[in-house]
């Protein structure tokens, strides 16, 4: 059966395309360099077929895991890493890296508002559930952004120097549900030059989901001490099963890996299940990847301004992720637009998605993935908080080829 696509839809999308040639050159040209950055890392580290093979139980001496983590350290230029599919989501490699930055009596400073829903209860911000780093004793403090929604760093110098007891600052690299541009790793760079000329007992950490790979530097280029993702976004390359990483100073990632394990053994264990082989691959794939799902974004962006939405980033901006926004304005064309997602995708195309209550978001959360990988947002998906001004939030196309085919479709279905 034949994809329902208009004729006229598939002249604006060719009209889309011919709008975005110099936006997928560069596109192209950080691709290439970061397919390089990795491939040479991969050769430095002697990558061989027994590398790829699995390890059950305790884990111990993995070769293929540890190879793997050096790799990670090679190309984030850290000092140690941790690449684990013990981890469930970001979220927990996240948690993790906090509980091992902090101690009780300490406090948490996030530099750029409020976190992502999901790390709200992980931090105690939300209620006071057992585990949560409030629950640990561990403060929380957040610095507002400015009102054209920038990084305040004058405010953050001050909260530095008036509180003693801020020992670690998150920067969440991406919006999540903010309306706030994602940052780039020039203004994570400034903020890391802030808190460095402030205090210099303060461990800084990014929350890098979604942006592994945009970019030619990843924050560890420029003063981060510790970059956190999922192994189901970007860095995967579609292929990671499950999973997360850590990458960065080594006594941070070592208290991380504690978190993670337990006190004592830390990195010791750990087994791969097989997984060696689709996490080697995936991570090569991963620059690739990551450029096929900014050029969906883009011609995501360029189809909406053309029927005239609210498209941000603006298909003429710079990325430094790979989540495009659109703003609707009305609950039915994002239910709409998220239907035609759906019907794009491989796997579970004939599903239509409707809002439910998520485990850790305040309000309904509609959501299009019809994915190979359950939740893989490197995949073609997109969700939106039912709540005003109902914004889509779109991510992800394993090629360019299919990502568009579901813009078309979505564009189909929204006009329907």
């Amino acid at each position: 059966m034949a994809l329902q696509i208009s004729e006229k839809t598939r002249q604006l999308g060719q009209r889309a395309e011919t709008d975005l040639a110099e936006q997928f050159k560069l596109v192209d040209t950080i691709a290439q360099a970061n397919a390089e950055k990795v491939l040479e890392a991969f050769q430095t580290h002697r990558v061989a077929e027994a590398d790829f093979v699995g390890t059950t139980g305790y884990g111990y001496d993995d070769q293929g895991r540890d190879k793997l983590e050096a790799i990670y350290a090679h190309i984030f230029h850290t000092e140690d890493a941790l690449v684990r599919v013990q981890f469930v989501n970001g979220t927990h490699a996240i948690y993790c890296a906090l509980c091992g930055a902090l101690k009780p009596g300490e406090t948490l400073l996030y530099a750029v508002g409020a976190p992502y829903d999901t790390i709200q209860s992980a931090i105690g911000i939300t209620g006071n559930a057992p585990g949560s780093l409030k629950s640990y004793g561990i403060g929380y403090r957040q610095v507002e952004l400015t009102p054209d929604e920038k990084p305040d760093l004058t405010a953050l110098a001050q909260v530095l120097q008036e509180d003693a007891t801020i020992k670690a600052v998150m920067i969440q690299r991406s919006r999540g549900y903010a309306t706030r541009a994602s940052l780039s790793v020039a203004e994570i760079g400034a903020i890391c030059d802030t808190v460095h000329n402030a205090r210099q007992d303060v461990s800084i950490l990014v929350d890098n989901c979604y942006g592994e790979f945009v970019e030619l530097l990843e924050p560890t280029d420029v003063g981060a001490d510790l970059v956190v993702g999922s192994l189901i976004k970007n860095p995967g390359g579609g292929l990671a099963p499950t999973g997360g990483y850590i990458a960065g100073r080594h006594d941070l990632v070592e208290a991380a890996a504690m978190r993670l394990t337990v006190p004592g053994i830390g990195k010791e264990c750990g087994c791969s299940l097989g997984n060696n082989r689709s996490l080697y691959q995936g991570l090569f794939l991963a620059p690739h990847v990551a450029a096929q799902a900014v050029k969906t974004a883009l011609f995501a962006a360029r189809m909406m301004e053309l029927l005239g939405y609210d498209a941000d980033p603006a298909s003429t901006d710079v990325r430094h992720d790979i989540i495009q926004m659109i703003r609707f304005g009305a609950p039915e064309p994002l239910k709409k637009f998220c239907k035609g997602i759906q019907l794009g995708a491989p796997v579970d195309s004939f599903v239509t998605p409707e809002p439910w209550d998520m485990p850790g978001y305040d309000d309904p959360v509609i959501m299009a993935a019809g994915a190979f990988i359950q939740g893989a947002s490197i995949e073609l998906s997109c969700d939106g908080p039912m709540r005003a001004p109902y914004t889509a939030y779109l991510q992800g196309g394993l090629s360019y080829e299919s990502g568009k085919l579901g813009i078309l479709l979505a564009v189909e279905a929204l006009q329907s």
